[in-house]
C-alpha cells in the first residue's frame, strides 16, 4: 500500500473494531439495566461496568475476529465487504494480536469491579466469555469454523448479557431477563446471519463451515425470520402484563414491519453492497428494540 493511501491510525483502529456490530454489546445492557430500574434495582455504576466489560469484550473478539480469520485464510483478497486491517496490511499480525489481548485485559479487569455486586459466579462467566471470545475463531475448534457461532452470539450477547447485567443490580435473574435475553440474542445474532450470508462463497472456500455455508441462503433467511419472531414474542410476553396497550401495539407493529423489510432486503440482496448495507440496518434495529424495550419497562 503507498503510505499516502494509507489511512490514519485512529481510523483503522476504529474500523477493526467493527462499529456496526457494537449495538450487540450495549443492546442487552441497556434493556437488562431498564428492567432493574421496572423492579426498584437499578445500580448505575453496575451498569456502567457491565457496559463497559460488554464493549471490550466485543471489540476484543473482533480483534480476535480479525487476526484468525488472517492466519486461517478466510480474510483474503477475494474476500468482499469492509476491509480487514490485518488482510489489507494495515496492522502486522502481531500488533493485533497484542491489541486482542489488551481488549481482553481490560474486559476482565472492569468484570473484577463486579465481583462486590455479585461474586465469584461472574468472575466464571467473564473468563467463560474471553475463552468464547477467542475461541469464536481461534484454537483447535473454532465455534465460527463450526457452525457454532450463532449459538456463541445467541448465549452470551443475549442470555449471559442480559442475565448478568440484572444479576449484578437485583440478585437475582426473573423469568423476564431470560425472555429479553433471548430477544436481545436472537437479533444479535442475525447480525452474524448478514455477514456470513455476505461471504458464503470465501467461508466456504476457507473451511469456515458456518451455519448458511452448511444448510444454504434459503436457510439463512428462515433462521432469520425465526430471529425476528423470537424478539417479537419476547416483547409481547414481557410487555403484555402492564404496558400501556398503545405502546404494545406500536412496539409489536415495529417488530413486525421491521422483520417483513429486513427479510425482504435480505432475500433480494444481489450484490455485497446490499448486504453491508443491511448489516448496519441489523445492527441499528437491535439498538432501536433494546430502546424500545427500556421505554416499555421503564414508562410502562
Amino acid at each position: 500500500m503507498v503510505a499516502s493511501d494509507r489511512p490514519p491510525a485512529l481510523s483503522i483502529w476504529i474500523g477493526a473494531s467493527r462499529p456496526r456490530t457494537l449495538p450487540a454489546a450495549v443492546a442487552p445492557v441497556l434493556a437488562a439495566s431498564a428492567l432493574a430500574w421496572r423492579d426498584g434495582d437499578f445500580e448505575p455504576l453496575a451498569a456502567l461496568a457491565c457496559l463497559a466489560f460488554a464493549l471490550l469484550i466485543q471489540i476484543g473478539t473482533n480483534f480476535a475476529n480479525d487476526y484468525y480469520d488472517f492466519v486461517k485464510g478466510a480474510d483474503t483478497a477475494e474476500r468482499v465487504g469492509p476491509r480487514r486491517a490485518v488482510a489489507s496490511g494495515l496492522v502486522p499480525p502481531a500488533t493485533m494480536k497484542r491489541a486482542m489481548g489488551g481488549m481482553f485485559a481490560l474486559a476482565f479487569a472492569a468484570g473484577l469491579t463486579l465481583l462486590g455486586y455479585g461474586g465469584w459466579p461472574l468472575l466464571l462467566i467473564g473468563v467463560a466469555s474471553i475463552v468464547c471470545g477467542i475461541a469464536y475463531t481461534g484454537g483447535p475448534y473454532p465455534l465460527g469454523y463450526n457452525g457454532l457461532g450463532d449459538v456463541f452470539v445467541f448465549i452470551f450477547f443475549g442470555l449471559v448479557a442480559v442475565g448478568a447485567t440484572y444479576f449484578v443490580q437485583a440478585g437475582v435473574i426473573t423469568a423476564d431477563a431470560w425472555l429479553i435475553g433471548a430477544g436481545i440474542g436472537a437479533l444479535a445474532a442475525n447480525i452474524l446471519v448478514v455477514n456470513n450470508y455476505r461471504d458464503v462463497e470465501t467461508d466456504a472456500r476457507a473451511g469456515k463451515r458456518t451455519l448458511v455455508v452448511r444448510f444454504g441462503r434459503r436457510f439463512a433467511r428462515a433462521q432469520f425470520v425465526a430471529a425476528h419472531g423470537v424478539s417479537l414474542a419476547a416483547l409481547l410476553a414481557v410487555g403484555t402484563p402492564d404496558w400501556h396497550p398503545a405502546m404494545l401495539v406500536a412496539g409489536a407493529g415495529l417488530c413486525v414491519v421491521a422483520g417483513a423489510l429486513q427479510t425482504r432486503r435480505l432475500a433480494r440482496a444481489a450484490t455485497p453492497a446490499e448486504l453491508i448495507r443491511l448489516l448496519g440496518t441489523t445492527g441499528s434495529y437491535l439498538a432501536i428494540y433494546a430502546l424500545m424495550l427500556a421505554a416499555g419497562l421503564i414508562l410502562g
